[in-house]
């Protein structure tokens, strides 16, 4: 391995564990890929929750500036958290790339990355660059108020409560999309919906809510579109809204989630704003990238054009001051 030190040099942060421990079994296939392609590089494996934002702040204050993410999107929202931590070097100044070994792989959808090895190496090689919007939440947990920071979706309500039964599932090393959609089903026996207060820049939205998506992105669950109008560099947020439903209607909504049109469904309203609060009874807890957080009351506000991503040849982003689609409110 080549030990060059300094910003010319990838730190690479690997999830030995993402993908069902494909992160383990195909390192060494990954890291010859990334040598046969001129890359200097220094790789460091995660151990568990948390770990990835501190191997990132070790490497930064060492002097990197661009990163690797091996892993999926929970890994990726560690090290965006470890380079929006308490350093004095603008976020603007990182270069982030993904080589995915996870089961959503939402964030990378989203940017046209490859899902295969060679293509995400050789996009990160031809280095075309997106400046991106970030979301920062803050939530509490034990009584303590605490912060995070996203790149792709946050959800509120029952996407929540799915995502911490997928999490725990994934400690036993079930993971898949197949298996998010098994708990996506078996979740809806028992949830209910939960009475809440939204405030959206100046409007107020008081209602029964089923579940609530706030994104940057488009994609989350391994393809569904909650919030498929969203633009990552646009400065606003994407809210998707879903009110009280009967068992069968949420699942007769399944399909619109994946061709695009949720938002068509009269009981389910979008919004485009730069800040969002959120608070309920009782509490409504929330996840960001598929990472479990804590709960209400919650309060979100967008950082624009915040982080500089590489993204395939394909992703083609959409002018960011284009028509308001037909069912998205804007500010």
């Amino acid at each position: 391995m080549n030990n060059d030190t300094g910003q010319n040099r990838w730190e690479v942060i690997v999830n030995p564990n993402a993908g069902r421990q494909k992160g383990k079994k195909d390192w060494k296939y990954i890291s010859d890929l990334l040598r046969e392609n001129g890359f200097s590089f220094n790789a460091s494996f995660t151990t568990g929750p948390g770990h990835a934002i501190e191997l990132t702040c070790e490497a930064i204050a060492a002097g990197t500036r661009k990163f690797i993410v091996v892993g999926g999107d929970g890994t990726m929202n560690e090290v965006v958290n470890g380079i929006f931590g308490k350093h004095k070097i603008p976020t603007q100044d990182f270069v982030l790339g993904m080589i995915s070994v996870g089961t959503g792989n939402d964030w990378g959808r989203m940017f046209s990355v490859p899902s295969d090895y060679e293509g995400a190496i050789q996009i990160i090689k031809d280095g075309q660059t997106f400046f991106q919007d970030a979301g920062l939440v803050r939530f509490y947990q034990d009584g303590q108020e605490e912060s995070r920071y996203f790149l792709n979706i946050a959800g509120l309500g029952f996407d929540a409560v799915v995502v911490k039964k997928s999490n725990r599932q994934k400690q036993n090393k079930r993971s898949g999309v197949m298996v998010y959609f098994k708990n996506l089903i078996t979740t809806l026996a028992s949830y209910r919906h939960t009475h809440t207060r939204i405030r959206i820049d100046d409007t107020i939205l008081i209602d029964d809510v089923f579940t609530i998506s706030i994104g940057i992105g488009k994609y989350t669950g391994g393809g569904m579109m909650q919030t498929p109008h969203a633009l990552a560099d646009d400065g606003y947020f994407d809210l998707t809204v879903v009110r009280r439903m009967k068992k069968m209607e949420i699942i007769r909504c399944l399909k619109k989630l994946y061709d695009g049109t949720i938002l068509e469904h009269p009981k389910v309203s979008g919004f485009r704003r730069k800040k969002i609060t959120i608070d309920s009874d009782p509490p409504i807890h929330v996840e960001t990238d598929g990472e479990s957080l804590g709960q209400s009351p919650i309060e979100m506000v967008i950082l624009p054009r915040r982080i500089q991503v590489i993204t395939g040849e394909e992703f083609d982003p959409e002018p960011s001051n284009a028509e308001v689609p037909v069912g998205l409110q804007k500010a």
